[in-house]
C-alpha cells in the first residue's frame, strides 16, 4: 500500500503529458497514443486537407460573387447553391442571392433571401438599399418602414440607411422628401452609385426629366456598368418619344443584364412605338419567356399582334391577361379596340364601359374611343396608351 501511494504521488506531481517513472517502483506511466501530439506526417496531411477545403470554399464564394458583379443571375445562383449548408446560412451569402434575384426582376424570391439575411444578421447594412427597392416594388409599406427604422438606428452615417429612408418616403408618394434623403446618401458617400439612380427615378416620377437625366449620368460616371441608370435614361427618352435614343439605352442596359424581363419589355415598347412591330413582338416574347407572369409584356405583345392584324391572337392574349389583372382598365381599353377590329362592336362597347368603371379619371379618353366605335378606322394609335397606366 505504501509503495502504491508512493507511486501515485510520483505520477500526480509530474508535469502534464510527461512520461515519468514512479520513484522506487520501476512502473512507467505514459499517456495513450491518441492523446500524444500527432506525428509530423499526420500534421502535414491535416494541414493540406484543410487548405484544400478552404480553397474550394473560397473558390465557390468568389465564383458566385463574380457572377453577381457581372449581373449573371443564373450562374450566380448556381454557384452559391453549391456552398455547404452552413455557409449558405450567412447574411453575406443570402444578400448575394437576393441581389441576383433582384437583377433578374424576381422580386418575391429576392424578398425571401433578404428576409433570411436579416434574420441571420439583424444589424447588417450592406445590401439593404436593394432590399428596400424590392419592398418598394412589392408595395410592402409596413415592412419598408420597419426596415428604415432599423437601419437608421444601426448607423445614421451609412448611405444604405438614407437610401432605405428615401424608398420608404417614395412609396408614400412624398417625392420631395425622398429626393432629399437620396441626396443625403450622396453627400455621405459620393461614390455610392445606387443613390444617384434612385434619385433619378424619383425625378422621373415627379416629371422633372432634366434633373433625372443629370442623376442617371452621374450614376454612370461612377459606374458605367450600372444597368439601372441606362434603363432610367431609356425611360426618359421613351417619354420624350425619342425612340431611337430609347432603344439605344435599353440595349445598353440589356448588354449588361440580358436576363431581365423588364428591360426586354421596355425595349419592345420602344420598338413598338417606332412602328417596328415584328422586332417588338420578338423582344416581347423573350420578355414573357423570362417572366411568364409579367402583365406589361403581355399587354404590349397584344398591342403588337393587333398592329400586325393578328387580332384573334391579340384577343386571346388579352383574355389571358384579364385573369391576371382583372382591375386594370388598360387591358379593357385594348380589348375594346381589338373587338372593334374584329367587328364585335357590342362586346367592344361593354369592355370600354367596364374600363370606364375601373378608371373614372380616364373618362375623357375612354369616351372618345366609345364615340368612334362606329367609324371604319380607329384614329387613335394603340401605343398612345400611357406607359404609367400599363
Amino acid at each position: 500500500a505504501a509503495a502504491a501511494a508512493s507511486g501515485a504521488a510520483s505520477v500526480s506531481s509530474a508535469p502534464p503529458h510527461a512520461n515519468t517513472a514512479a520513484a522506487g517502483q520501476g512502473v512507467v506511466c505514459s499517456l495513450p497514443a491518441s492523446l500524444s501530439s500527432p506525428a509530423p506526417a499526420a500534421r502535414s496531411d491535416f494541414a493540406s486537407t484543410a487548405a484544400s477545403e478552404l480553397c474550394a470554399l473560397l473558390t465557390l464564394l468568389g465564383d458566385g460573387y463574380r457572377h453577381v458583379c457581372l449581373i449573371r443571375s443564373t450562374e450566380a445562383l448556381q454557384a452559391l447553391s453549391k456552398l455547404p449548408a452552413s455557409q449558405q446560412q450567412t447574411g453575406w451569402v443570402q444578400c448575394q442571392v437576393g441581389t441576383a434575384h433582384f437583377n433578374a426582376a424576381q422580386y418575391l424570391a429576392a424578398e425571401a433571401a433578404f428576409q433570411r439575411a436579416r434574420r441571420l444578421e439583424p444589424h447588417r447594412l450592406e445590401g439593404m438599399e436593394i432590399y428596400s427597392t424590392v419592398l418598394w416594388f412589392l408595395k410592402r409599406e409596413h415592412e419598408l418602414c420597419y426596415l428604415a427604422q432599423a437601419v437608421v438606428a444601426a448607423n445614421r452615417l451609412a448611405p444604405q440607411a438614407w437610401c432605405v429612408l428615401g424608398n420608404c418616403f417614395s412609396l408614400q408618394r412624398e417625392f420631395e422628401t425622398a429626393v432629399k434623403f437620396f441626396q443625403r446618401a450622396v453627400q455621405v458617400a459620393p461614390s455610392f452609385t445606387y443613390a444617384y439612380t434612385l434619385a433619378g427615378h424619383e425625378h422621373v416620377s415627379n416629371e422633372d426629366l432634366d434633373k433625372a437625366m443629370a442623376c442617371f449620368r452621374s450614376a454612370l460616371r461612377t459606374d458605367e456598368r450600372h444597368y439601372n441608370a441606362w434603363y432610367g435614361l431609356g425611360t426618359i427618352y421613351l417619354k420624350q418619344e425619342k425612340y431611337q435614343l430609347a432603344e439605344y439605352h435599353f440595349r445598353r442596359a440589356l448588354s449588361i443584364n440580358p436576363r431581365n424581363a423588364v428591360l426586354h419589355c421596355y425595349l419592345g415598347m420602344a420598338l413598338l412605338s417606332a412602328g417596328r412591330c415584328d422586332e417588338a413582338l420578338a423582344v416581347l416574347e423573350r420578355a414573357i419567356e423570362l417572366d411568364p407572369g409579367n402583365p406589361l409584356a403581355k399587354l404590349r405583345r397584344a398591342m403588337a399582334l393587333s398592329r400586325l392584324r393578328r387580332n384573334a391572337e391579340a384577343l386571346r392574349e388579352l383574355q389571358s391577361l384579364q385573369q391576371m389583372a382583372p382591375r386594370e382598365s388598360t387591358v379593357y381599353i385594348q380589348m375594346g379596340r381589338v373587338l372593334k377590329k374584329l367587328g364585335r362592336t357590342h362586346e367592344a362597347l361593354a369592355a370600354l364601359n367596364h374600363a370606364l368603371d375601373l378608371d373614372p379619371k380616364g373618362g375623357n379618353t375612354i369616351k372618345a374611343i366609345i364615340d368612334k366605335l362606329q367609324l371604319p378606322d380607329d384614329p387613335l394609335p394603340d401605343d398612345q396608351v400611357s406607359v404609367e397606366a400599363a
